[in-house]
């Protein structure tokens, strides 16, 4: 819960809806950040707080996806409108900004159904031409966010894009060699392909981090359109390509097989191709994908590194030790396309 009345002293401060009685609702939370509903006259706007509970590095987290999201008013990237934002944790314990509240939905909170994915809402789920528009509109932003100018917006110091490709194995593979608590097979061999090959340009911009259907929302009705990108937690100056990467590491081969299609959270069936979704964030960002297989090898690498910490803190949680097959899948997939990719840069 959070101080209604601390709440109200700092906005008055900010001269937000002064005076006025704050209605508040409690939209979500876990063990990185919290989310509440906030209304107060002519505002209406969702607070993103840390958890008592969570580490005092969140607090910076929280003034780094501020700053993004303030960068980004003034730019074509959808995203929730910047409102105001406090550092001072005696105001509410933690540190906190409030965004304004985004009409639309989320994939994330569509019913889930017994094979694990979540239908599609009207007309999405039986207008294959419209459900196509979701998964373009999903690449276009992040199109659109690699290009945007990044050190006029003053997050120069966000990242350190000098050596992105460079540190990303050692990185990793140290931060894997602290938590290991099992081999993966296809690591070592993903590894040193990662080592050998570096990409064919390389245009440093913003990059969400964990870009995907469960961190967009889109505006309701068709066509289809992103109403805005979500969750900055991992957000920095980099490759805006392993954005993209992110993406389709997961792609069906074939979006017209019910059965792969229905592989991952959401349905993909009756989706673009992956070529023809890799060629609308060529049209969109100006940047070619020639080398995609070097940032799908990577984000599949990754992300089994990412997940495999989870899984070796998972103790009885259910859903962190399904992430177990999960890593071994997404390692031997990075090692074998490896293995069979023409991708000699």
């Amino acid at each position: 819960m959070i101080d209604i009345d601390r709440l109200a002293d700092w906005l008055d401060d900010q001269g937000l809806a002064k005076g006025e009685p704050i209605e508040n609702d409690f939209i979500a939370g876990g063990s990185q950040n919290e989310i509440y509903e906030i209304r107060r006259g002519d505002l209406h706007g969702a607070l993103r707080i840390p958890p008592a509970t969570a580490p005092a590095s969140r607090d910076d987290g929280i003034w780094r996806e501020w700053r993004i999201i303030e960068a980004l008013d003034g730019t074509d990237v959808p995203h929730t409108p910047a409102i105001g934002a406090c550092r001072d944790t005696s105001v509410l314990g933690r540190a906190f900004y409030v965004m304004g509240f985004v009409e639309g939905w989320s994939p994330m909170g569509l019913e889930t159904m017994p094979d694990g994915t979540r239908p599609w809402p009207a007309p999405f789920a039986t207008d294959p031409e419209a459900r196509k528009g979701l998964a373009y509109q999903l690449v276009e932003g992040i199109a659109l966010l690699g290009n945007v100018d990044w050190q006029a917006k003053g997050l120069h110091d966000l990242g350190r894009p000098d050596g992105f490709h460079e540190r990303q194995v050692e990185r990793w593979t140290a931060f894997l060699g602290r938590i290991k608590g099992r081999d993966l097979p296809g690591f070592d061999e993903a590894s040193a392909w990662l080592r050998s090959h570096k990409p064919i340009d390389f245009v440093p911009g913003l990059m969400h981090g964990d870009y995907q259907f469960a961190n967009v929302m889109y505006e309701h009705g068709v066509p289809a359109r992103l109403a805005a990108i979500v969750d900055w937690e991992m957000g920095t100056v980099g490759d805006p390509k392993l954005d993209l990467g992110w993406v389709v590491q997961s792609w069906p081969a074939d979006t017209m097989d019910p059965t792969a299609s229905k592989s991952g959270y959401v349905d993909m069936y009756a989706m673009p191709t992956r070529d023809e979704v890799l060629a609308r964030y060529a049209e969109v960002s100006g940047r070619q994908v020639d080398d995609i297989d070097y940032y799908v090898i990577l984000a599949k690498w990754k992300l089994a590194v990412v997940l495999e910490q989870g899984f070796q803190r998972a103790g009885d949680d259910e859903k962190l030790n399904a992430f177990g097959p999960i890593v071994l899948d997404l390692m031997r997939d990075a090692a074998e396309l490896a293995d069979t990719s023409d991708y000699d840069g």
